[in-house]
């Protein structure tokens, strides 16, 4: 066992170094942007963003869309925005069919073409959120991944993917995530005004 005082700082330092990985990573800004572009046009078009994923990426999947329905940094219309994070439809569904249909079906049901979903997973393979970029793209739905560093299912499916560094746990890539995520409102909200 360390001193706690240790502890915190070598998770901090260990986050700082995570965050510095990414920055200094050339295709950083350059997906970001392009990211928050695709769901600008899409807004600016009527369309709306669906997002997923489990665990703690459903808990950022859902972020994300109630700070753009609801409000981020200042009052603004809403924008429409949807995760799929209901669990009487996703039991049902896990039960009916599979646990890896639970998105593929919800984005079947309410995406269009000209929508996007942005599918998040840390490893970039998760069957359920995979099967659901697979029926994204079949409908002409934009994906943005979000996901960490490697040759996944999730990145080579995605019209742009942000990468995390890939760490030795799942929390520095999730911390990662929700900075983008936070960066992609703004983004929005930047392009489509108040």
């Amino acid at each position: 066992m360390i001193e706690v005082k240790e502890l915190i700082s070598a998770s901090l330092n260990e986050a700082k170094c995570a965050l510095d990985e990414f920055l200094a990573d050339p295709e950083t800004v350059a997906n970001i942007e392009k990211a928050g572009n695709i769901m600008t046009e899409c807004l600016a078009k009527g369309g709306k963003i669906l997002s997923c994923g489990n665990g703690g990426s459903l808990c950022d999947a859902t972020h994300f869309a109630e700070e753009l329905t609801g409000r981020y940094r200042g009052n603004r219309r809403p924008y429409p925005a949807m995760s799929i994070n209901d669990p009487a439809y996703i039991t049902c569904t896990a039960n009916d069919f599979s646990y890896d249909e639970i998105y593929a079906r919800s984005v079947e049901a309410f995406g269009k073409e000209g929508d996007v979903l942005l599918a998040i997973t840390t490893s970039g393979t998760s069957k359920n959120v995979v099967k659901a970029v697979e029926q994204a793209k079949k409908m002409g739905v934009k994906v943005v991944g979000l996901t960490a560093k490697g040759d996944t299912p999730l990145k080579r499916l995605s019209d742009v993917c942000v990468c995390a560094p890939r760490t030795a746990h799942s929390d520095r890539i999730q911390e990662i995530h929700i900075k983008v995520i936070h960066i992609l409102i703004q983004s929005i909200e930047n392009n489509l005004g108040y």
